[in-house]
C-alpha cells in the first residue's frame, strides 16, 4: 500500500505475536502486519509465545526474540508497500508485568544502532543481563510477594498505595527474586524496563522511560501521584533500584523523541517521526474500546471488566481482589479492573452438560426462561475463583422474596442451568460497579463487549440487560495495536496544538469502529435491579461456607 497522507504506526507486543497497525488521520485502520513466535520464528521453541520453567511457575520469553521478530515486521510491512515516510508518530502497547534487564553497555549500543545490521546483530547478548525476560504467566514469586506486603502493612495497605495487593507476575516481585537468587545479574544491570518502554527504547537509541498506566503492574508505583515509592524500591530491588528504573513514570501521549537516525536510513521513515510512550495491553484496550462513561466487558477464557475512572476530587477506592491503574491518558484518572478466572471455560462446562454442547440450544433454553430463572440461581467455580477469592465448587439457590435459600443441584431443573451461569457472572460484577465508582459519579453509558463470547448475540442481549447499558462491539479485533496508533496520533495531535488538548477532544465521541448491537430492556432491567442483592446474598453465603 502506497500513501501520501498521514499515518501513524501502533506495534502490540503480545504474548504470542507482534502486530502492527497502522491508522490514518480519520481513525481507520489501512494496514495490518504480525509476526506469530511460534509459527515464524519457531527456532526459540516458544509455545505460545513462551517458556515454561525450569523452575516451578517460572515463565519466560526470550528478548533476542522480539529483537528478531521488529525486522522481521519490518520487512513485511515495505514489501506490503507501506511507506514508512509518511509515518508521523510510533507508540503502542506490550504485555503487562513483564521486564527486561538492561547490561551497563545497552546505552552505548542502542545509540550507536546502524542501517546494515539487524537489531538482534547489535544488541545481543551484550546489551542485557538477563536473556529470557520474566512474563505475566510467571508465578514462581510467592515468596517475594508476603515479604513486600508484610513491610508495609497487609495486602490492603499495598492495595492503598499501589492499586494492587502483591501478584507473583507483577514487576517489582520478578525484581526482588532476581536479586535474592542472583545478585551478581542484579549488580550488572544497569536499567530495567517494561516491555512497553523496552520497545520505544529501540526507536529512538535509548533507554526510555516506563509509562504510568503500564507502571501501575508493578507494585511499586503509587497510583495516586504516579511516581515511584521508595519504601516499595527499596523492599524490591534496594536503594539502587530507584536508578535502575530511571526517570518518574510519563503519562501516554508525551514525546519520547525523534526516531533515531538508523530507522530512516535502514527503513526510510521520516527522521521527524513522533516516538511516544508505550503502555500495557489493557490499558490501551481501554483507549481503542472505550470514552469516559464507559465499561469494557471482555468475556473471553477468563472475564475482565475494565472501567476508566475520570479525574475526580474523591480518592478512588482500592480493593485487595482487583486492581486500580493510573489512566495512560489522563494522570488524575483510573482504570479500575476487575478479574475472575471462571469465565468461557465455566460457560462452555455448562453447555456441555445441559446443552449437548451445542450453543444453539444452550441459547435457546436461556430465551425460553425469563429473567431471574423462576427464583433459581447458581454459581460456578470449576477453578478456583479470584473473586471471590479461592471460591471453588457449584453453589444452589431457590430465593423467594429476595431471600436466597441454599439448596442442591438436584433441585435445579436442568434447563435452568445455562441462564443460572451466565446471570452469575455478570450480577458478580454488576454488584461491584457501584463500590468502584467514586459518589455521585455520572451513570455508565456504554458496554463494550470483547472476547470470544461477545459474538453470542444472546450473551450480548443478557449483558444489555443486567448492567442496563447499550452494548457495543467493536469492529476491529486488534484492540492493543488499535490503542496505541491512537496514542500515536494523539501525542502527534498534542504537538500541532501546542501540548494541549485532552484524547476525548481527539476522538470525539469515543464511538469510531463501534456497532449498537444490543440495547436494554426497561422491564427486564428492572428485573435484574431487584436481583443484585438476591446475587450478594447468595454470595455471602458461599464466602462463609468456605
Amino acid at each position: 500500500m502506497r500513501s501520501s497522507a498521514p499515518l501513524f504506526l501502533g506495534l502490540d507486543l503480545s504474548t504470542q505475536q507482534l502486530k502492527a497497525i497502522l491508522i490514518n488521520t480519520e481513525l481507520t485502520v489501512v494496514h495490518e502486519t504480525a509476526v506469530q513466535f511460534d509459527k515464524d520464528l519457531p527456532q526459540y521453541d516458544t509455545t505460545n509465545g513462551a517458556i515454561l520453567g525450569p523452575g516451578d511457575g517460572e515463565a519466560t520469553s526470550p528478548v533476542a526474540m522480539w529483537l528478531d521478530a521488529m525486522d522481521i515486521l519490518l520487512q513485511r510491512m515495505k514489501a506490503a508497500g507501506v511507506d514508512f515516510g509518511v509515518v508521523l508518530a510510533i507508540s503502542g502497547a506490550a504485555q503487562q508485568h513483564g521486564s527486561v534487564y538492561w547490561s551497563t553497555h545497552a546505552k552505548q549500543a542502542l545509540a550507536s544502532l546502524a542501517p546494515d545490521k539487524s537489531l538482534k546483530e547489535q544488541l545481543f547478548p551484550q546489551a542485557f543481563t538477563v536473556h529470557n525476560s520474566p512474563i505475566w504467566q510467571d508465578s514462581s514469586t510467592a515468596e517475594d510477594c508476603k515479604r513486600l506486603e508484610h513491610i508495609v502493612g497487609g495486602p490492603q495497605a499495598l492495595a492503598n498505595l499501589t492499586g494492587s495487593r502483591a501478584y507473583e507476575r507483577f514487576t517489582g516481585n520478578q525484581i526482588a527474586k532476581i536479586r535474592r537468587l542472583h545478585p551478581e545479574t542484579y549488580a550488572a544491570t544497569a536499567r530495567v524496563s517494561l516491555i512497553s518502554s523496552f520497545v520505544p527504547s529501540l526507536f529512538i537509541g535509548e533507554i526510555a522511560p516506563i509509562e504510568a498506566s503500564d507502571a501501575s503492574g508493578m507494585n511499586l508505583m503509587d497510583v495516586i501521584t504516579c511516581k515511584w515509592n521508595d519504601t516499595l524500591l527499596t523492599a524490591c530491588g534496594g536503594p539502587e533500584l530507584r536508578e535502575k528504573l530511571g526517570p518518574e513514570p510519563v503519562p501516554g501521549g508525551t514525546i519520547l523523541g525523534k526516531i533515531h537516525p538508523s530507522w530512516v536510513q535502514r527503513w526510510g521513515f521520516n527522521p521527524d517521526c513522533i516516538i511516544a510512550p508505550f503502555t500495557g495491553d489493557n490499558p490501551a484496550t481501554v483507549v481503542a474500546l472505550s470514552a469516559p462513561g464507559d465499561a469494557i466487558l471482555s468475556l473471553g477464557t477468563s472475564t475482565t471488566f475494565l472501567l476508566s475512572i475520570p479525574p475526580s476530587d474523591q480518592q478512588p477506592k482500592r480493593f485487595t481482589t482487583s486492581h486500580l491503574l493510573s489512566h495512560p491518558t489522563s494522570l488524575k484518572g483510573q482504570i479500575a479492573m476487575l478479574c475472575y478466572k471462571n469465565g468461557a471455560l465455566a460457560r462452555e462446562k455448562i453447555r456441555d452438560k445441559f446443552a449437548n454442547g451445542d450453543w444453539t440450544v444452550f441459547n435457546g433454553l436461556i430465551q425460553g426462561s425469563p429473567a431471574g430463572n423462576n427464583g433459581y440461581m447458581g454459581l460456578y467455580f470449576p477453578l478456583p475463583e479470584i473473586i471471590p477469592p479461592n471460591i471453588v465448587g457449584e453453589y444452589f439457590f431457590q430465593y423467594f422474596n429476595g431471600v436466597p435459600v441454599a439448596i442442591t443441584a438436584q433441585d435445579v431443573p436442568a434447563s435452568m442451568h445455562p441462564r443460572a451461569i451466565l446471570e452469575s457472572q455478570l450480577l458478580s460484577i454488576r454488584s461491584r460497579i457501584a463500590a468502584i465508582l467514586p459518589e455521585n459519579s455520572v451513570p455508565l453509558q456504554r458496554l463494550v463487549v470483547t472476547g470470544g463470547s461477545s459474538a453470542n448475540q444472546t450473551i450480548r442481549q443478557l449483558a444489555a440487560d443486567i448492567f442496563n447499558m447499550k452494548v457495543y462491539v467493536s469492529t476491529t479485533k486488534e484492540a492493543g495495536g488499535m490503542g496505541g496508533a491512537l496514542l500515536a496520533k494523539y501525542a502527534w495531535w498534542r504537538e500541532v496544538n501546542g501540548g494541549s488538548g485532552t484524547f476525548e477532544e481527539m476522538t470525539g465521541d469515543g464511538l469510531f469502529g463501534m456497532q449498537c448491537v444490543a440495547s436494554p430492556r426497561a422491564g427486564v432491567s428492572a428485573v435484574y435491579d431487584g436481583l443484585v442483592g438476591v446475587y450478594v446474598a447468595c454470595e455471602a453465603q458461599v464466602v462463609r461456607k468456605d
